[in-house]
């Protein structure tokens, strides 16, 4: 982004080739537009339902607080009259989408959930528009506005339910008529005409175009369709996404920043510091963690791409002067700029002991088998599991195996296996078999003792953490359980027993008879207590002569002050 906003000053206030940024900039929107509708394919009805809060409470508290803060900070430089001051701080509350949803989808972080609320806010910041245009209609008297505010209103509302309308009804069976013919091209033609159409929709109405386009897409987050859908728009996303990049750097009216240098070296960090302080605060309020709060804020305090037109607009109807305009527009663009190298700064004061965590999303979760913790040991136990034909769900607690994962085409749910909400949520009364792959003894207790009660009747597969453990699991009544380490240790003995000279069927029979010692062992300490079944160990050299089933036991431990220590924690 930074490198797009560079060329674009170089090309345009630098050396002047192109010198019309402003018209550019229009038609360079629709990379907005095209990003809008890839992340509506993302979300479905359903889960923008589940974001209502975020978006009317957190977005309407971003807007209105920081829009009064910077209104104040505005009125007090004295630059500006009240009436231009509160159209000011309001234009400077809004962020831009463009910039925020790049970086969240350039770091893989737009379905984590400080991902989400920043896209609630974005989202409601474009459904602000319509009163803040209206605002500068009442502001101005109405002298050169064509329609009341509450017209205005309707229009907008009146609008959104047509797309709803056209988007449940019309969209599906379009596109299912269209994928009978086979055509890719008309796929493609008419995947734009439903971007383009619904963009224009919503701007005849009075909102944004993006708010258009991420209706349609949301109105096809349940076709069939979405992924080729999302493939046929991508490189028009691409293309004119960074075209509005460079359009930015080629708006920048350097002769501005010149003549006011001083004022805009310390406007554009009071207002940047002005957001991200209030954003951090409003979203710390609303039960965000520390490190989450932190990303909102260093990903939201630049000015927003809907400031070009909100000023613009003001000046026109002279709520301000055009060259006051024109500084804002500049005030907003450096901080466009500032925004990627703040993001990455965010990351020194993240506390790195912080659990990451992932929206709750369960669409589509329910099969015979519920797997509690994609670790090493669950992985490879999933490959067996598909490879059989079978589904399987998958929940983990760790954003960074979930992202991982995904990159492998694994379907995994972010959820904590501990709470009984997520384990409904994730299909457990429909799941056969629950496995508990978790890596920490801990947590594997709680879920297990949380399934035992709540679904008795459910199957339990469970790893244990070492000998100790899995006595503990047999002792509370488990259907199997099986230590990590016993099946890598066998093999890894057998392996050595080949590299020295034993053969392969001796090796193998010799790794049998200590598994079936091993069995043994165990179940008798289940009865008896830890220290059962100790003869059955092997201290010393067997050389049996012709080779037998091993049959000499190990003298006992007595003398060895490691004995218990060894036989308590080792996975032997």
């Amino acid at each position: 982004m930074l490198g797009y906003l560079a060329a674009g000053i170089v090309i345009g206030p630098v050396f002047h080739g192109i010198t019309d940024g402003e018209q550019i900039l229009a038609v360079a929107e629709l990379g907005v537009v095209f990003l809008l509708f890839i992340i509506g394919l993302e979300l479905k009805p359903s889960r923008l339902w589940q974001m209502r809060r975020d978006i009317f409470g957190l977005g309407t508290a971003q807007v209105v607080v920081t829009g009064l803060a910077l209104t104040a900070l505005a009125w007090f430089s004295e630059v500006l009259d009240w009436r231009g001051s509160i159209v000011a701080g309001f234009g400077l509350a809004l962020s831009s989408t463009a910039f925020a949803m790049q970086i969240l989808e350039g770091d893989g972080d737009v379905n984590t959930r400080y991902g989400q609320r920043s896209f609630s806010m974005l989202l409601f910041q474009d459904l602000a528009i319509v009163p803040l245009l209206a605002l500068i209609t009442v502001l101005d008297g109405g002298g050169k506005g064509s329609n009341a505010p509450l017209t205005d209103f309707a229009v907008a509302v009146g609008a959104v339910a047509a797309m709803i309308v056209m988007g449940r009804y019309l969209l599906t069976p379009l596109f299912q008529i269209i994928a009978r013919t086979g055509a890719r091209e008309a796929m493609i033609a008419a995947a734009l005409f439903v971007v383009m159409g619904s963009a224009s929709l919503m701007q005849l109405a009075g909102l944004s175009m993006a708010m258009g386009a991420f209706l349609s897409g949301v109105m096809l987050a349940e076709s069939s369709y979405r992924h080729e859908l999302e493939a046929d728009i991508e490189p028009f996303r691409g293309v004119l996404l960074a075209i509005f990049f460079i359009a930015v750097g080629l708006s920048l009216e350097l002769d501005v920043l010149v003549d006011n240098a001083l004022f805009v070296i310390v406007a554009v960090p009071i207002v940047m510091a002005v957001k991200a302080i209030i954003i951090y605060g409003l979203c710390r309020i609303s039960g965000s963690p520390h490190n989450d709060a932190i990303r909102i804020a260093f990903l939201l305090p630049q000015g927003g791409e809907f400031g070009f037109v909100l000023f613009t607009t003001a000046g026109v109807v002279g709520l301000m002067s055009t060259s006051t305009a024109s500084l804002l527009v500049a005030i907003v663009t450096l901080s466009m700029a500032l925004t990627p190298i703040g993001a990455a700064l965010s990351k020194r004061l993240l506390n790195g002991d912080e659990q990451e965590e992932l929206d709750e999303d369960f669409e589509g979760a329910g099969a015979d088998v519920l797997m509690v913790g994609f670790s090493r040991f669950g992985q490879i136990a999933a490959q067996i599991l598909l490879a059989g034909g079978r589904s399987v769900t998958v929940i983990d607690f760790s954003a960074d195996r979930i992202r991982q994962a995904s990159s492998f085409g694994f379907r995994i749910y972010f959820g904590d296996g501990t709470r009984k909400d997520v384990l409904r949520s994730a299909g457990i009364d429909r799941a056969k078999i629950v496995l508990v792959c978790t890596q920490k003894k801990e947590i594997t207790d709680k879920v297990v003792e949380l399934v035992q009660a709540d679904y008795p009747h459910t199957r339990l597969y469970v790893r244990s953490y070492d000998r100790i453990h899995s006595i503990e699991l047999r002792n509370k009544g488990i259907d199997y359980e099986l230590r990590e380490t016993l099946e890598s240790g066998l093999l890894f003995g057998r392996r050595t027993l080949e590299a020295l000279g034993v053969s392969e069927a001796d090796a193998h029979e010799i790794g049998e008879d200590i598994r079936k010692r091993d069995e043994a062992r165990l179940a008798l300490q289940v009865s008896e207590g830890l220290q059962a079944g100790r003869d059955m160990l092997f201290s010393h050299p067997v050389r049996p002569e012709p080779l037998v089933k091993p049959k000499r036991a190990a003298d006992p431990f007595e003398d060895n002050p490691l004995a218990g220590t060894a036989d308590a924690t080792a996975d032997a």
